[in-house]
């Protein structure tokens, strides 16, 4: 599972907009902003989620960590 804070620091290392990664990821603006506010992990659907992840992923995003232990993100290209 990812948190808040990797969704905006992935969004921060490619430089995307809450559009571009709702576009990339298939999901609405609003589910941007509303998983955005959350302090952890979103309260989402599974699919959600995942979904977020694989677009960051196909971008060259890795997911670190755990959301108990030491969330983070990485660049991988």
């Amino acid at each position: 599972m990812i948190t808040s804070a990797q969704i905006r620091a992935a969004r921060g290392m490619l430089d995307w907009s809450r559009k571009d990664l709702a576009k990339s990821s298939g999901l609405s603006f609003a589910s941007m902003m509303r998983l955005e506010s959350f302090d952890g992990v979103p309260s989402s659907n599974f699919k959600t989620l995942e979904a977020i992840k694989a677009a960051f992923e196909q971008a060259g995003i890795e997911f670190i960590g755990t959301p108990e232990d030491r969330p983070g993100v990485r660049l991988n290209k």
